[in-house]
């Protein structure tokens, strides 16, 4: 009965994530770790009601031996534990998802993988770096894939200073024309130049620019 009741709720999750059929209570991004989720526990509950029909579960023996295994794991797994939490946080915030350009703490790069007890990035230099689960829900994480409320697209910064007896006129007419020329670099919302700190000898421009394609920011930039 468990494995026909997991093969129809196969069905309908993998239906909800291909967009076919749509729930209020469930995003599409969802249904896969839902649908495993929910599989588990039936298990967990068919193997409870298959327990007192087990060979020998009633003796000394068996109690014993399924004491000590319960002990065991629970003396064993708290960090597994506080990991797979994690795991549903990430998932059910849909914070991340694979393929989405991020920087975590002081890591950046290409989500890869987002698995229960850990989630890797694949840096721009080609390096897979494996952060555990509960690191990337302590940790603030930037994602640069998703787009803001800026007509589609969000702004990336990038700072330089000119000293007083440069016009701000030209300073901001050649970073606008250098954004212009530089590939990658979005025509809408378009470019935009502010000047954040004026200082001794200086002022400091930042040029606000959407990228095109959020994982080659480094290069871009």
């Amino acid at each position: 009965i468990a494995r026909f009741v997991i093969r129809l709720l196969r069905l309908f999750f993998a239906a909800v994530e291909q967009g076919t059929v749509e729930v209020p209570w469930l995003h599409r991004d969802t249904a896969q770790p839902t649908r495993r989720l929910v599989a588990t526990l039936l298990w967990i509950f068919a193997a409870v009601m298959a327990y007192p029909y087990l060979p020998g579960s009633g003796t000394d023996a068996f109690k014993g031996a399924s004491v000590f295994i319960g002990l065991v794991v629970s003396l064993g797994s708290s960090g597994l534990v506080n990991q797979a939490m994690s795991s549903f946080m990430i998932t059910y915030s849909r914070s991340l998802r694979l393929g989405d350009f991020v920087k975590v703490g002081e890591v950046e790069g290409t989500v890869t993988y987002l698995g229960v007890l850990s989630t890797k990035v694949r840096t721009v230099r080609g390096e897979q770096i494996t952060i555990p689960n509960a690191v990337v829900v302590g940790t603030t994480t930037t994602n640069y894939s998703r787009c803001g409320d800026v007509d589609g697209g969000i702004y990336t910064p990038t700072s330089l200073t000119i000293g007083y007896d440069t016009p701000w006129r030209q300073v901001q007419a050649l970073l606008l024309m250098a954004a212009e020329r530089t590939p990658g670099v979005r025509a809408s919302p378009a470019p935009a130049v502010r000047q954040v700190e004026l200082q001794d000898f200086y002022v400091k421009y930042t040029l606000l620019v959407s990228l095109e394609h959020a994982e080659q920011r480094a290069m871009i930039m």
